[in-house]
């Protein structure tokens, strides 16, 4: 009985730690920018940089959650004088795999090569997209000034922020006046050929997209992870559950896994995975219930700021979907932010 409460406490953490993310008011992220990316993802994700900058616990989150590269495209923009904090207002970001072999690249991918084509947790490249306001001129005539690399592709300038010449060198360029790409050199020109019609993008997937929408909207910061990146995601967070066979068929058989952070006078964090089955789901949801009942007595005298936040956990299973909600304050949530409950590497 007490291997059944620890596991489903496990869990119970591994969900509470993955459902911290934002809503006031949230913007919409543009199906155009959707579309810029490629179908083999293993996690996308999306933040209103605008709104979330008036959170006071933001900063800290975006030291987390956000990726480290995109922190180095803010400095190179800071450096060509763009400012990040006041012209960068949204930005989308994913960890994409390989380019599909070139025989298929004008065919609609199916669910076969799509799978064989998603990064493998290590192996990934970065992608991302950034909204606001930027003088490209500016930036040109700095590389052109400090004499950094430039690389051409098609009509596009390619700016390196290192030497240019490895595969893990990032680069960055301006698509127009109000958006940016940043990533590795071999993602940026994937995404300039999906601008062309030239490779199957993010809306034909037909596994990503559908939760990517229900995500969008819903959150200052949102993130949709594959199969795979919702087993590791799980493994990271919870390795106890390791321990339990039942735990261990659960999670391999986890299908996607999305959050949002949802802010304005408190903190609202949603968290839904997609199960294999509605068996899945519920048994999910038992174990969860069970986990968290069995916390609240523990906790009930000894950390009542603990037993608040246990309160207000709502678990609802429907049909294979799995929806926990709850409700932070501004300190429950730097709380949280503090024990690194969101640096979780993917």
């Amino acid at each position: 009985m007490n291997h059944r409460k620890n596991l489903a406490m496990a869990i119970f953490l591994t969900m509470l730690t993955c459902s911290a993310v934002t809503r006031a008011h949230a913007s919409t992220l543009s199906t155009d920018v959707i579309g810029m990316f490629p179908q083999n993802i293993g996690e996308f994700a999306y933040a209103d940089l605008k709104q979330a900058r008036s959170l006071s616990w933001f900063p800290q989150l975006k030291q987390q959650m956000l990726p480290g590269r995109f922190k180095q495209f803010e400095q190179f923009l800071a450096a060509a004088g763009i400012d990040p904090n006041s012209q960068v207002e949204e930005v989308a970001w994913a960890t994409v795999g390989a380019a599909p072999a070139s025989a298929a690249q004008n065919a609609p991918a199916n669910g076969a090569a799509q799978q064989q084509n998603a990064p493998a947790p290590g192996s990934e490249q970065l992608l991302g997209v950034a909204l606001g306001s930027f003088r490209p001129e500016t930036a040109e005539s700095y590389f052109n000034a400090q004499k950094l690399p430039v690389v051409k592709v098609r009509n596009f300038s390619l700016y390196a922020f290192g030497g240019g010449s490895g595969p893990a060198d990032l680069f960055f360029f301006f698509i127009d006046s109000n958006t940016a790409a940043f990533g590795q050199r071999q993602q940026l020109e994937r995404l300039i050929a999906i601008r062309a019609g030239e490779e199957q993008g993010l809306l034909t997937d037909s596994k990503m997209l559908p939760m990517i929408n229900e995500a969008n909207g819903s959150g200052v910061v949102w993130a949709v992870m594959n199969g795979t990146y919702a087993q590791l995601a799980m493994q990271q967070l919870a390795p106890e559950a390791a321990q339990f066979p039942q735990a261990q068929q659960l999670v391999s058989r986890l299908r996607a896994l999305s959050l949002q952070i949802i802010a304005g006078s408190g903190v609202e964090a949603r968290f839904q995975a997609l199960c294999a089955s509605p068996d899945d789901a519920n048994t999910f949801a038992a174990l969860l219930q069970a986990g968290l009942l069995y916390k609240r007595y523990q906790v009930g005298n000894s950390n009542p700021d603990l037993a608040s936040l246990l309160d207000s956990t709502r678990i609802v299973p429907a049909g294979d979907r799995l929806n926990v909600r709850l409700t932070l304050t501004d300190d429950q949530m730097l709380s949280l932010i503090r024990r690194n409950t969101f640096a979780v590497t993917l």
